[in-house]
């Protein structure tokens, strides 16, 4: 009895390279932005696919490109479009 694989998203790999191209960043700035101990080579790998980043580069790479982390992991929502949600997260007080 095998576990199921977790779903990943598909478009996180484009939707990082995109923030990294608007932010008009080389892979070794991007480095130096995200302030880790990842190589440039490590974020080919999540540029292309090959490499997942932890929860905490994620939310680096979030707030480097102004975006939720909503945006990088939903599928169903464009990077930057705003018309992409149907309603903005709220937060309940």
């Amino acid at each position: 009895m095998g576990q199921k694989p977790r779903p990943r998203p598909k478009h996180l790999a484009a939707k990082l390279l995109a923030i990294r191209q608007r932010l008009e960043f080389s892979q070794f700035e991007m480095v130096r932005l995200l302030n880790f101990q990842v190589s440039p080579s490590r974020i080919s790998e999540y540029e292309h696919g090959t490499s997942e980043p932890n929860l905490l580069v994620l939310l680096a790479y979030a707030r480097a490109g102004d975006v939720p982390v909503e945006r990088l992991i939903d599928d169903h929502v464009d990077l930057y479009d705003p018309d992409s949600c149907s309603a903005p997260y709220e937060r309940k007080r």
